[in-house]
């Protein structure tokens, strides 16, 4: 029985992946108008249903078959909800449930997640250019309070940076704590994680101050930004032919002359501008045409019926439960009607029931 719905489930989507290439073709036309990319994903609002699939890389990229983190779990409050930004591939958000059930364990109550991804990837309209392909995810250096946070208070609730006022390469040791130390380490101490980005002096402090193991220390890197939360990047899942991946960080604990470099004037200075020169040209939005093929049918696939239909732990959406019921037999119709498309990027099968 289980092998005669596994079939009927790969012919299913299949009629989909034909379906939505031709979508992706009239979409040619329809997106020729210049549209940047930014606006065609930062409008919508659910993902597309699929099995979960990053095409690209962290920063030009898309996801198929995205979930969202719920908004409110033992150990965790989703942030900034109005951004619908709470989406990602099912690792990461199962690595965020995993880092919030373990850090009490470490002495902080629980954590505050910001932005995942959007429901279907892509470049966002504002703030972030990684966070593409669902494989990154923020989270606040602030803990979790005792008390549910209202929506209006996800909102207005202000950053606390870790760097001291007007000295902004320091440590601000009245609100830097040992635990805050212990919960970046433990995010980079997961296999999955490949880089945990934080400000050159949170980075500087760990490496002045750390004492545990200092194995993962060298997935800590420095970056821009990054004083009031840290940023937790995955690596490409397993089978995620579409999915580009990022060099490895190189060995050692990075507590080298990679980080001297920051606290140079060099990453800080202002790029020399020749008084000769004509004005730049604004840089031009990225373009769908810019990214992945597969994104294109991403952005057409069709969506869950419901948030909850794809949130995770929610109601788990399966290849038969998705379509139709009159649908079924229509589909092998409509799929023999269709001619072969020998250069298209299939979209991925349906994910499975509790994934």
């Amino acid at each position: 029985m289980a092998n005669k719905i596994s079939k009927r489930m790969a012919f299913l989507a299949r009629g989909l992946a034909i379906a939505a290439a031709l979508l992706t073709a009239e979409a040619g036309s329809a997106w020729a108008d210049g549209t940047p990319a930014k606006q065609l994903f930062g409008g919508m609002k659910l993902p597309a249903r699929a099995a979960p699939a990053p095409y690209g890389s962290y920063a030009k990229g898309c996801i198929a078959g995205a979930v969202a983190i719920p908004v409110d779990g033992p150990n965790w409050q989703a942030m900034r909800l109005s951004r619908n930004r709470r989406w990602g591939h099912p690792d990461m958000i199962a690595l965020l449930e995993r880092l919030s059930r373990e850090a009490p364990g470490i002495g902080w109550p629980g954590i505050l997640i910001g932005d995942v991804s959007q429901p279907r990837g892509g470049p966002m309209l504002s703030g972030h250019a990684s966070h593409q392909v669902g494989l990154d995810a923020d989270v606040w250096l602030t803990p979790m309070p005792q008390r549910r946070l209202s929506a209006q208070e996800r909102e207005d609730l202000p950053f606390t940076s870790m760097l001291k006022e007007n000295k902004f390469l320091t440590v601000n040791d009245k609100v830097w704590t040992p635990a805050h130390a212990r919960l970046i380490m433990l995010a980079a101490s997961y296999p999955q994680v490949e880089r945990v980005f934080v400000n050159p002096a949170i980075k500087k402090k760990l490496c002045d101050t750390w004492t545990g193991d200092r194995s993962a220390l060298g997935k800590v890197r420095p970056i821009y930004g990054h004083d009031a939360h840290f940023h937790i990047r995955i690596g490409c899942p397993a089978g995620a032919s579409g999915c580009k991946p990022q060099a490895a960080v190189g060995a050692g604990d990075g507590c080298d002359k990679s980080l001297a470099w920051w606290f140079t004037d060099e990453p800080w200075a202002k790029p020399k501008k020749d008084p000769n020169a004509k004005p730049p040209k604004p840089p031009r939005p990225m373009q769908l045409s810019d990214m992945p093929k597969a994104c294109a049918a991403v952005l057409q696939a069709p969506s869950p019926d419901s948030e909850m239909a794809a949130t995770f732990g929610g109601t788990a959406v399966s290849a038969l439960a998705a379509m139709p019921a009159n649908n079924n037999d229509a589909v092998p119709a409509i799929a023999a009607q269709m001619p072969e498309l020998p250069d298209v990027v299939p979209i991925p099968l349906p994910r499975p029931a509790g994934y």
